[in-house]
């Protein structure tokens, strides 16, 4: 299976190749749009909805392409062959091998029986071999998943499972319409620092959870701080032929898993290997693949030994797992506790934040397993495809009594070193599965709860990564913070809540450099700044105040600069905020008489400013340009604002105020007939004014000032009060 995809949406009324997209304007004009895409190819909104384009796009969604995009099975089923259906088979029966005694340990994790582990192991691998686009992931229980259900949904009647298939089928819907509506991307957000404390945290949790069923103990609470103190306090009350199978079991799953690195010499050009020799080598590698199943078979035969000669109470077994398959019915929404009754509102609410945090982590884990594997084996997966997958998979699993599944880094990498060529595997994994379920559960009855620590034990503490650690220090100091916040608070107040504050943290130290941006400041002519990067609305305030700044060369003379702002960086739109604060800037510089500029700012920006009606903006092309436009509007004068009244001080234009009510600069009074000429508007203060009379005629109303010269020929003033132009 080669993983390649056709674009999603397409090209809709595409003339040329991929990438391009070629649309008639309202105008009859045809324009040619180039695109590259890194995922996949997506129309804007305007285009979408417009009826030609909708028209194709439905086209497109109802054709064979999209047919194999949707069920990739499609794709490689015609081409199976018998060697795939042999890698296949070895493959599958290998991983269920490995999740049998898996799941049943994980649904104690789980506070579930440990049927519930099994009955999570096989829908989502039918599902999957559908759906899926990577031929080594394997969806199943995991010990993530299985924490995360005992921490938002667990019931409160012991045992029942309601809480968790609820859980179940919500994050199956959640991640089948984020699959539908394309936000696979919004994993991108959760970081490798976050995401890496959350595995090592939860980790630690899991295996240090188990140490009671190596000791033998009992009610000991789930949360990590009361249950380190719980377990140390109880470690009198160890039973030692617990204590002995549990660490004996470690220790030799720690070895046998050992085995599956061991480098055969390989044969020289002429040399064959005796059939002997190549079966020991498949017979030590099936061993080591396999180990965790040899374990518990092995333990089960002596609790087994142990129950037949009276000593039946030397163990902690299992006990009694519920035999037959599960029914297929959707999950009860309602739950009766005593005389209580437990309504569905109740049950969402007590689920609270799991409801979007359990299926954000089971599609990171799951896709962040596929690409992982995939660029191992060279071939792509569909991250939103990967959703639908493994939405469709919790929502059919949530049918047969399964708690929340996704992909298992163990069981995805014993399938890949199993030689598996196609989801096909799957099939097999839930056929043994079943059989399981059908046939073998009177056995499970006599599983060590010690053998079933030591799995869980072997299997998360490879997880635990703390060389991680030196390499943010080499690399990156500042992800030490998101990642600490995360590792500590997941101990401190629960590891649901750990993995949130870290997402938390992380974006706020991602948009500090938003609300934050770099400045530049030269002193040519006029002020200079430059930002590193596009203004945003976090950003308005803090811009205002460093224009305000910068534009006091020296702050002791108090003498302001007209400020030029450097546009390179401005690539996208403004929104609303920042266009607000630009007019809020303009105000302040007219009040000061100094100009404002932008240079190299693209024309879809100043059509927007255009739109909102931003004035008194001098455009540049360059610094150079706005530099000669600057001293162009000094030297000449202009003032694009309406005059609402002017104001004359013995014959002289002294003042003005615009339609804003904003006072006009004195340079930038205009030149009237009559021999009125400017004065500067600072004098206004030192001599008194009246009000002269409106000029029908005339849009201005007219201030002037009494005086000695007021009654003297020549005046352009009369004792009428009029004013002649």
């Amino acid at each position: 299976m080669s993983g390649e995809r056709e674009p999603l949406l397409g090209h809709a009324g595409t003339l040329s190749g991929h990438g391009s997209l070629r649309r008639r304007s309202p105008g009859s004009e045809i324009e040619e749009i180039e695109q590259e895409f890194e995922e996949e190819d997506v129309l804007t909104l305007r285009q979408v909805f417009q009826p030609n384009t909708m028209k194709q796009y439905v086209k497109r969604c109802c054709n064979v392409h999209d047919a194999k995009n949707k069920f990739p099975i499609i794709k490689w089923l015609p081409k199976y062959s018998l060697q795939d259906f042999q890698c296949d088979l070895i493959s599958g029966l290998t991983v269920a091998l490995t999740v049998l005694p898996q799941g049943l340990a994980y649904a104690v994790i789980a506070n579930l029986p440990p049927q519930y582990g099994l009955y999570s192991a096989f829908m989502g691998c039918f599902v999957y071999t559908l759906l899926g686009t990577s031929k080594d992931i394997t969806l199943g229980p995991t010990a993530i998943m299985s924490l995360m259900t005992a921490a938002f949904a667990s019931s409160p009647i012991p045992n029942d499972p309601t809480y968790a298939l609820i859980l179940t089928l919500v994050c199956g819907v959640v991640q089948f319409l984020m699959g539908v509506l394309h936000l696979g991307i919004m994993v991108n957000f959760i970081s490798y620092p976050v995401i890496n404390a959350f595995t090592s945290a939860a980790a630690i949790t899991i295996a240090f959870g188990q140490v009671k069923g190596i000791l033998g103990l009992h009610d000991i609470p789930r949360e990590f701080l009361h249950m380190v103190y719980e377990t140390c306090k109880k470690i009198p009350e160890t039973r030692v032929w617990d204590l002995t199978m549990g660490l004996s079991a470690i220790v030799v799953l720690l070895l046998m898993k050992q085995l599956r690195k061991i480098k055969w010499r390989q044969p020289g050009p002429n040399e064959r290997i005796p059939m002997i020799v190549l079966v020991f080598r498949k017979f030590i590698w099936l061993s080591s693949i396999a180990a965790n199943a040899i374990i518990v078979i092995t333990c089960s035969g002596i609790a087994a030994i142990l129950e037949k000669y009276g000593h039946g109470d030397a163990l902690s077994v299992t006990g009694h797992v519920k035999a037959g398959l599960p029914p297929f019915k959707p999950p009860n929404f309602s739950l009766q506790n005593g005389n209580t009754t437990i309504t569905t509102g109740q049950i969402f609410g007590d689920i609270g934040a799991g409801l979007i945090v359990v299926p954000i982590l089971g599609l990171v884990e799951s896709i962040a397993i596929g690409k992982a594997f995939a660029r191992q084996n060279n071939y792509k997966i569909l991250p939103n495809q990967e959703l639908l997958a493994i939405g469709a998979a919790n929502i059919m699993s949530s049918f047969v009594s399964a708690y929340p599944v996704t992909g298992s880094f163990s069981r995805t990498a014993v399938n890949s070193q199993s030689g598996v060529r196609t989801p096909m595997a799957g099939v097999w994994t839930g056929g043994i599965i079943i059989l399981a379920l059908a046939f073998l559960t009177p056995l499970f009855e006599y599983v060590p709860k010690s053998a079933l620590s030591a799995v869980i034990i072997s299997a998360v503490i490879q997880m635990v990564d703390y060389e991680i650690v030196m390499k943010f220090w080499k690399i990156e100091k500042l992800a030490l913070i998101p990642w600490a916040v995360t590792f500590l608070t997941s101990f401190g107040l629960g590891i649901e809540y750990g993995i949130l504050i870290g997402i938390g943290v992380h974006l706020l130290i991602l948009l500090y450099p938003v609300a934050r941006p770099r400045i530049t400041v030269q002193y040519l002519d006029y002020v200079v700044i430059t930002f590193n990067q596009s203004i945003r609305y976090p950003s308005v305030e803090y811009l205002q105040n460093k224009v305000t700044q910068y534009m006091y060369k020296n702050e002791d003379e108090g003498v302001p600069l007209s400020v030029i702002l450097d546009c390179q960086h401005l690539t996208s739109g403004l929104d609303y905020t920042t266009i607000m604060g630009l007019i809020e800037i303009i105000a302040d510089f007219k009040r000061k008489d100094v100009h404002f500029s932008m240079a190299g700012v693209k024309k879809s920006i100043i059509k927007e400013l255009n739109n909102a009606d931003v004035k008194d903006i001098i455009y540049g092309d360059s610094i150079e340009d706005s530099i000669r436009k600057i001293k162009e509007a000094e030297k000449h004068g202009s003032f694009e604002d309406q005059l609402e009244s002017i104001t004359i001080i013995n014959g002289k234009l002294a003042g003005a105020t615009a339609v804003n009510a904003s006072p006009v600069p004195g340079r930038r009074l205009p030149r009237l007939a009559g021999g009125v000429e400017p004065r500067p508007v600072s004098k206004l203060a030192q001599e008194p004014d009246r009000r002269l009379a409106q000029k029908p005629q005339s849009n201005l109303a007219f201030e002037s000032s009494d005086s000695e010269e007021e009654d003297k020929p020549g005046s352009p003033s009369s004792k009428n009060g009029g004013f002649r132009m």
